[in-house]
């Protein structure tokens, strides 16, 4: 891998529900990390640098100006597919089968149950698994793990906390908007 490559590059943006820490590398966005608050963010910056060996770099003008720019149109209803090279090196073996299963065949604006996910990518009965997935996703919203939900109708988890769940599915219209 080469060094451009190597480098991380992370802001912190604004959404609809809360400042999010966005990371890329030479190959795509890394992660995303909900409530990147001040100790939220520098705990998830040493992880990054633990596990990607390079110290990341604020610099939200650099490669990071196309995720900013799809995140914002996905949060204001005018996108509704991701289209940004992501770079899968923190997820890998199941998981990452699980979540590029997620990533491209369970679109916007619907939902699939967890034992649902688990046939998709040839393992029946591995729901549990594919719950633990979810909960390892580097890149949630843009791998939308928000929209795998329980099959008795239940939402399940989610490591953002289920009321973001709840925002993320009403802004796609799966669950109706607050009333207040």
């Amino acid at each position: 891998m080469n060094s451009e490559a190597r480098s991380v590059e992370w802001a912190v943006v604004g959404s609809d529900i809360g400042p999010l820490l966005l990371a890329a590398t030479g190959e795509g966005l890394v992660t995303v990390v909900f409530h990147a608050t001040t100790g939220r963010r520098e705990t998830a910056l040493r992880q990054l640098e633990g596990r990607l060996g390079a110290e990341p770099v604020e610099d939200p003008a650099g490669r990071l100006a196309e995720p900013i720019r799809q995140l914002a149109a996905f949060f204001d209803g005018t996108l509704r597919e991701f289209g940004l090279p992501l770079d899968w090196s923190l997820s890998g073996g199941f998981n990452r089968q699980v979540l590029r299963e997620l990533a491209t065949g369970v679109p916007y604006g619907t939902v699939v149950g967890y034992g649902d996910l688990a046939d998709r990518v040839g393992s029946p009965g591995a729901a549990q698994a594919v719950g633990a997935a979810m909960g390892s996703n580097p890149l949630p919203i843009v791998v939308p793990c928000h929209r795998v939900v329980e099959s008795g109708g239940g939402l399940g988890g989610f490591g953002g906390g289920l009321e973001t769940k709840r925002q993320l599915l009403a802004l796609e219209g799966v669950l109706p908007a607050p009333l207040f």
